[in-house]
């Protein structure tokens, strides 16, 4: 409907100056959308649970009928959203880590305002989940949609839907440097120059964008002090503690929505039930309601007894867990923000008294937060970039900078994924980062493969095999039975050697157990060559039928494999 000049499409495409360009515009647009989302959310809270603030998770008191039945009407009307917008046809949600490595950064549009509505349903009724997930997928989309626009490069088209994430997290925690790095780290999975100017753009033109439309307090805390040598100890302690409890919280979420899955009941009565129980919990402290942003503020100022702090830190993780499992739309982020403060400042309580404590509770506080968001997220340098900007102390930073790397190391080796890529390994994606691997699943076997394949029946007797394939006619024959069902693969040079009279072709097949389906991508193709220690496999119409398509080897594999990255290597190098 809307379509941009050829000029400015060119110039799009030829000079990084224009990318740099419309990166200010995505950062504003995400500005925009966050600062609206935040508005309205902020508002359901006020209406629907009559608090006063900015959100419900820091109130003092909720009357107990709101804290308890809220969350289950949300349910059900978020039950009937998905009823209604998906009864015709089912609506695609592909996330900004899944549209970078899978799609080349194209994100449906339906799909995205689709999880937007989820995620501020789910968040303005109490779940206890973050709305970051619905800031960056907004922000993303209308930044792959603007891409699209004005027909950039692959490349190009994914780097601005990490200026959409960059700019909706930088907004969301008045961070630039944060949000840059979180496009970095997770959306676009890699650093380079090129994509430096577009997202740091992105950052502060939506930064400035959120400030101007809706200020609100700043998450800064103030340190000025050192840490000493064996206070390091606490942070790796801490670091140690932070990844298992996330690691935990990720797998109670596997369980609840296992549980829930099972117990094969409509989507709209999980989601009810699932909201009765966060409003159970909520009757025992409103914090575990919503994202928890306002009770990260209040607990850091707030001198919480052990057994108070063990109370917020276990309700949370239930609540998170049931929020998501019964299928409630939203992130962790905040979440696990909140119980890494409040499990540092449980850390710091036993230290001190064991130990005694030189450093304040609140640092440790803010490496727990770090070390916490970095174990689920998988974001060391944003966290680190985080507390930089958060506490302007250097110090503080290096510490967060070492407890983020050994919660990931520990979280990858005890555990193997981050959040957002767990829940793409349950879905049977092997996707561990924003890594563009799209293009390897197009490169394959069905499009490579020879489809001229000479076959012969197991039965053919040897003098009949050496008279239709002589040496250098081919290099091997494709062996079927009487229905043509796949049988294995025979060498013509074997064939020609000195064997018995009575030899068919079933005794001299190889890669009995081992074709290839068209299907099948480039990366897939090269493991069954490796285990199979063949240089050339047949491919077969799938895994029942077995009937024989074709014929890929293993030499012009590699030489389409390596043909696709030189023309994506000059995609990248056409402007710079």
């Amino acid at each position: 409907m809307f379509k941009i000049p050829r000029r400015l499409r060119a110039l799009a495409r030829a000079d990084e100056i224009w990318l740099v360009f419309l990166a200010a515009v995505v950062g504003i647009l995400a500005g925009c959308f966050v600062a609206a989302m935040v508005a309205s959310v902020q508002w359901l809270h006020h209406v629907l649970f009559a608090i006063d603030g900015h959100e419900v998770s820091g109130a003092a008191f909720i009357d107990p009928w709101r804290a308890a039945f809220v969350p289950a009407v949300g349910g059900m009307l978020l039950g009937l959203i998905g009823y209604l917008a998906t009864r015709r046809q089912r609506i695609a949600i592909i996330d900004p880590i899944e549209a970078n490595a899978l799609h080349g950064g194209r994100i449906p549009m339906q799909g995205s305002l689709l999880l937007v509505l989820y995620t501020m349903v789910s968040d303005g009724f109490g779940a206890s989940i973050g709305m970051e997930a619905g800031y960056t997928q907004i922000s993303s989309a209308f930044a792959s949609r603007l891409g699209k626009l004005f027909h950039v490069r692959r490349s190009d088209l994914r780097t601005l839907v990490g200026c959409g994430a960059a700019g909706a997290i930088a907004a969301a925690f008045d961070a630039p440097l944060t949000g840059a790095f979180y496009a970095f780290e997770l959306i676009i999975a890699t650093y380079t120059i090129a994509t430096l100017a577009p997202v740091v753009v992105a950052s502060i033109a939506a930064v400035g964008t959120m400030r101007l439309l809706y200020p609100q307090p700043s998450f800064q805390v103030g340190f000025s002090g050192t840490l000493s040598a064996s206070d390091y100890v606490l942070v790796f302690v801490m670091a140690i503690l932070s990844a298992l409890v996330a690691i935990a919280m990720m797998r109670t979420v596997t369980v609840v929505e296992v549980l829930f899955g099972k117990s094969r009941l409509p989507v709209w009565l999980r989601l009810t039930i699932g909201g009765l129980c966060v409003g159970a919990l909520a009757l025992i402290t409103p914090t575990v309601l919503s994202s928890g942003h306002s009770a990260l503020h209040v607990g850091f100022g707030a001198d919480y007894t052990a057994s108070v702090l063990f109370t917020f830190i276990c309700l949370k993780v239930l609540a998170s867990a049931v929020s998501i499992g019964s299928g409630f739309r939203g992130g962790l982020f905040f979440a696990s923000l909140f119980l890494g403060a409040m499990l540092g400042k449980l850390v710091a309580l036993g230290w001190m008294l064991v130990f005694g404590l030189q450093i304040p509770a609140l640092v440790v506080a803010i490496v727990g937060m770090c070390a916490m968001a970095t174990a689920v997220l998988g974001a060391p340098l944003t966290m680190a970039l985080l507390a930089l900007e958060t506490t302007g102390s250097l110090a503080l930073t290096i510490a967060v900078v070492a407890a983020a790397v050994v919660s990931s190391i520990a979280v990858r080796r005890l555990f193997g994924y981050s959040f957002a890529t767990w829940r793409f390994h349950l879905r049977g994606e092997s996707i561990r980062s924003a890594a563009d691997v799209g293009w390897i699943r197009d490169l394959s076997v069905g499009r490579m493969m020879r489809k001229d394949v000479r076959t012969a029946e197991q039965d053919t007797p040897l003098g009949r095999l050496r008279r239709d394939f002589p040496l250098g006619a081919t290099q091997r024959v494709t062996i079927v039975d009487r229905d043509g069902r796949y049988v294995g693969v025979v060498l013509v040079p074997e064939i020609h050697r000195d064997l018995p009279d009575e030899t068919k072709a079933r005794d001299l097949v190889h890669f009995a157990d081992t074709a290839l389906l068209p299907e099948m991508n480039i990366r897939d193709a090269m493991k069954a060559f490796s285990r199979a220690e063949a240089d050339a496999l047949a491919v077969l119409d799938n895994a029942t039928d077995r009937k024989v398509i074709g014929l890929l080897t293993e030499q012009h594999a590699l030489r389409r494999y390596n043909e696709e990255l030189d023309r994506r290597q000059n995609d990248r190098s056409a402007y710079a």
